[in-house]
């Protein structure tokens, strides 16, 4: 059976790529974006998955079957974190922790 044969330039100008990626992922992290900050962070990890996917596990020259598949379980993927989502974002705040002190007095009167 024969694969695609890509070449060694794709593999480097990907392997740099993932780097870059890596160091910005490590700048971001010291830089204050308020709630952007897990924001960037996700979009810099689904860029760094995607070439790890396409190219590293050679997805991008498979045929249409193993796509299908790969497309699939992110879709299952996407229904899961739906699903928790949902869950967690329709329970209640949990009430403000109260200090130790107050909860001895309740279980030790005096």
């Amino acid at each position: 059976m024969s694969g695609h044969i890509v070449p060694v330039k794709t593999y480097v100008g990907i392997f740099a790529s993932l780097i870059a990626l890596t160091l910005l992922t490590t700048g971001v992290a010291f830089v204050d974006l308020g709630r952007l900050n897990t924001v960037v962070a996700l979009a810099i990890a689904v860029t760094k998955m995607l070439l790890v996917i396409l190219f590293f596990m050679h997805v991008k020259y498979s045929p249409g079957l193993t796509r299908l598949v790969i497309i699939a379980g992110f879709f299952w993927l996407a229904i899961l974190v739906a699903i928790s989502l949902a869950d967690e974002l329709t329970r209640g705040w949990s009430p403000t922790p109260q200090p130790w002190s107050i909860l001895i007095s309740l279980l030790a009167p005096e």
